[in-house]
């Protein structure tokens, strides 16, 4: 698979941008276990003209995550042109346009998920980004607006044929949000529609090896993209790659290879973001790294209410003594 002139490989695995998750820290973690491409959080275009300093920060990436997308998310075709000239002076791979984020704040203002109900604006949008940047330009969206207006096909087509170089596509209505089941019938049906010749990457409830590798085979995406799975996972990424060349399952990472990786997560987190943001950013990873230890809650309840670095880096190794020796199961759940 191909996005522009970056060779991904066949079966390549995308990290999802995600808001607060997908900092440089979390995308190197991610990197190391053999995410195939990586992505920013997503940038607001207003933020970004107006040198607001979140979202400049943002367009800071390294060497080590290439290849990277930077993601853009605006209701106003100016800002969003803008914005991608911004984009393309950090050199990135691509840039991506967000016409999936769900959130009421962001949607219900004509931005992310919201340009589902504005396709007019959504076509002259993506045609003035394509013509500002030298950058191969792609999209995440979803399904439809909701189930009355599940119209991805129709969207897939006019995207393509404005010149997009690839498409993800999450298999839920934005009325769905993240809730019930990932509908992938609507994703194969894109994929081997004779008229699409552009890359689909699917998206949504890819959280196991035998599921990445089910997507691939029943639907013949050219690449998958994990999001919420990953979180407090990244060693995901490694067994879904493993399964995909071989068939053979890989167990969770020790005990004490989580307490490092949390570490260096943490450590990494604290570079990038500083306290506190760097602290609460985390408490996400670090309910999931620990999952299943048992009588775990009040460790739990510590780590998730620290607001000192050191305490926190002390419960880590307080975590270590009290379950040494305690094995994860064997297998991915």
């Amino acid at each position: 698979m191909n996005i522009g002139t970056t060779e991904l490989g066949d079966k390549p695995v995308f990290l999802a941008p995600m808001e607060d998750v997908t900092d440089p820290s979390f995308r190197y973690i991610c990197k190391n276990y053999g995410a195939d491409v990586v992505y920013t959080e997503f940038i607001s275009s207003d933020g970004l003209i107006r040198d607001g300093k979140k979202s400049v920060q943002k367009l800071d990436i390294f060497d080590f995550e290439r290849p990277i997308g930077i993601q853009l998310y605006g209701h106003i075709t100016e800002s969003m042109v803008e914005a991608t000239r911004m984009a393309e002076k950090a050199d990135p791979e691509f840039i991506d346009i967000n016409y999936g984020c769900p959130v009421r704040k962001i949607a219900n203002r004509g931005a992310g998920a919201g340009m589902l109900k504005n396709i007019p604006l959504m076509k002259e949008m993506t045609e003035s980004i394509i013509a500002a940047t030298n950058k191969p330009v792609t999209v995440k969206t979803r399904l439809g607006w909701d189930d009355e207006s599940k119209n991805i096909l129709e969207v897939s087509k006019m995207l393509q044929d404005l010149g997009i170089a690839a498409l993800t596509i999450h298999g839920r209505t934005r009325a769905q949000f993240y809730k019930g089941k990932a509908d992938w019938t609507l994703i194969g049906e894109v994929k081997n529609n004779p008229d699409i010749h552009i890359p689909i990457i699917g998206n949504g409830d890819i959280t196991s090896p035998e599921i990445a590798k089910q997507m691939f085979d029943d639907y013949n995406v050219d690449g998958i993209m994990i999001g919420r799975a990953a979180v407090g996972r990244p060693w995901l990424f490694r067994n879904v790659k493993h399964y995909l060349r071989t068939g053979e399952l890989l167990g969770e990472p020790t005990l004490d290879e989580k307490l490092d990786l949390a570490k260096m997560h943490f450590q990494k987190s604290l570079e990038w973001k500083k306290e506190p943001v760097g602290i609460f950013e985390m408490r996400r990873h670090f309910s999931n790294y620990f999952k299943g230890l048992p009588n775990f809650k009040d460790l739990r309840l510590k780590l998730l209410t620290a607001m000192d670095a050191n305490q926190i880096l002390d419960l880590l190794e307080v975590i270590r003594e009290r379950y040494s020796g305690f094995e994860f199961g064997k297998t991915e759940e």
